[in-house]
């Protein structure tokens, strides 16, 4: 019985240790702000569309109410 517990717990560290290197392994993601967006930044894809055409990997409109801005992403 004892086996087992240890052994599960073993498996257990071992699978919360790769999901950490997966997740240290996407990089840090930049974020710029839209100098061609005009406009309130209403939808995420609108945004995106205008990133895209800047060089960009996409956009999200961030803040809140009618003080949204459309800001460029990008992985550093």
């Amino acid at each position: 019985m004892e086996r087992k517990i240890s052994g599960l717990l073993f498996l257990l560290v071992i699978l919360f240790t790769s999901q950490m290197s997966i997740r240290g392994a996407e990089g840090r993601v930049c974020i710029s702000q839209s100098h061609g967006y005009k406009g309130p930044c209403v939808r995420d894809h609108n945004c995106a569309i205008v990133c895209r055409n800047e060089y960009f990997s996409g956009g999200d409109c961030i803040g809140f109410g009618f003080n949204r801005k459309c800001f460029c992403t990008k992985t550093c």
